[in-house]
């Protein structure tokens, strides 16, 4: 049985299903802006806005504020609905006083478009990480072991529930017990980067992942 003080979740594809919508955004200015790269929008899953832009748009600086300027308005428009089960399990896990916090590669913009549609989020958590709280972007592991030491822990004492296969590494690297779910990527893509691998959060128990792990 694991001893785990605190449960760190990515946003996207993790707490709300947002990533299909993203991959039409990203497809799109893939598509515009690096035809090159056919498959665009997968190989920036789950990293930061800022390491986008190091990456794949380093030669167009003065685009990037209008692709940020689009991004703003596309994710103000966005739906924001809670992966199943995801709302329950939280609480069991509060109810069972692991902390619990959301371990992100959003920026503060994007959160508040989340807490419009979502103002009773901060409630479900004990710590927001965003991407200014960590120096380096996924797959890094930074964000996760930051979001140990938030509680004071190790992050083998820590849970990491990923979607993207950027974000797995991060956790997989970070050292903490990784649980992927499908929710973005089939089993067979996110399965060799997690202990345990779960369609979404409908039934799970603590148990289960104890049992699991």
């Amino acid at each position: 049985m694991h001893t785990i003080k605190a449960a760190l979740f990515d946003l996207d594809g993790v707490i709300i299903d947002t990533e299909s919508q993203y991959s039409l955004f990203w497809g799109s200015i893939g598509r515009e802006y690096r035809p090159d790269v056919p498959d665009f929008a997968e190989r920036i899953k789950g990293t930061t806005l800022e390491s986008i832009y190091t990456h794949w748009f380093a030669h167009l600086k003065d685009e990037q504020p209008e692709i940020t300027r689009r991004l703003n308005e596309f994710e103000r428009q966005m739906q924001y609905t809670y992966i199943e089960g995801v709302r329950s399990f939280i609480e069991a896990l509060r109810e069972a006083g692991i902390k619990t916090a959301i371990v992100t590669a959003s920026n503060e913009e994007k959160m508040r478009s989340v807490l419009r549609v979502h103002p009773e989020f901060p409630t479900l958590f004990d710590r927001i990480l965003t991407s200014k709280d960590y120096a380096a972007g996924k797959p890094a592991p930074d964000c996760y072991i930051e979001g140990a030491k938030a509680f004071g822990a190790r992050p083998e004492e820590c849970v990491v529930f990923e979607d993207s296969i950027n974000g797995l590494r991060a956790g997989r690297d970070s050292g903490a017990f990784v649980v992927a779910l499908t929710t973005t990527n089939p089993y067979e893509a996110v399965a060799p980067l997690a202990d345990l691998v779960i369609e979404n959060f409908k039934g799970m128990t603590l148990d289960w992942l104890w049992i699991k792990g």
